[in-house]
């Protein structure tokens, strides 16, 4: 598979993903932990098959001092015992939030009642957030077919500025 189209060359693009990197600092600057948002989009990104996101949210995690034995479970987080009981609520919030076309309202109320036990109303906010920016950007990456493997961790944040 080769890459389609060079979105950090293409003018148009690249005016969107620093943008798009620049909605991310929003979420990056939450209360919601950098542990939590990592795990999150790592979830969601292999929930949709995205190379580039998967390659770029393990790296950035691992740079951040996750766990390689953590960053191994997270597509078996519930049949895993190295989550705490909120990450476990994030991590059912992520999957239900990417894939929504599998339950008609979406994230179920049983999910949401664990994340309000869990998470303030920043932090939720943050959260509900990180999944929507994480699918659009699953999105961008497997259309333009964005590989993974070449991502170095601080990357996409020096896009930002």
């Amino acid at each position: 598979m080769e890459t389609r189209i060079n979105l950090f060359d293409n003018p148009i693009s690249a005016k969107f993903l620093k943008r798009f990197a620049n909605a991310g600092l929003a979420i990056q600057q939450s209360p919601l932990s950098h542990t939590v948002q990592e795990l999150v989009s790592l979830r969601a990104s292999q929930i949709n098959g995205c190379g580039w996101c998967i390659d770029m949210h393990t790296k950035e995690a691992a740079a951040a001092g996750e766990s390689a034995v953590r960053l191994h479970l997270v597509a078996a987080w519930r049949e895993s015992s190295v989550f705490t009981e909120a990450e476990r609520a994030a991590l059912a919030f992520a999957e239900e939030g990417t894939r929504l076309a599998d339950a008609y309202q979406g994230v179920s109320d049983e999910t949401w009642a664990q994340v309000r036990k869990h998470y303030d109303e920043d932090q939720l906010a943050a959260l509900v957030c990180l999944v929507g920016l994480i699918n659009a950007a699953n999105r961008v990456a497997v259309i333009a077919h964005q590989q993974g493997g070449s991502y170095e961790a601080g990357m996409f944040a020096a896009a930002a500025h």
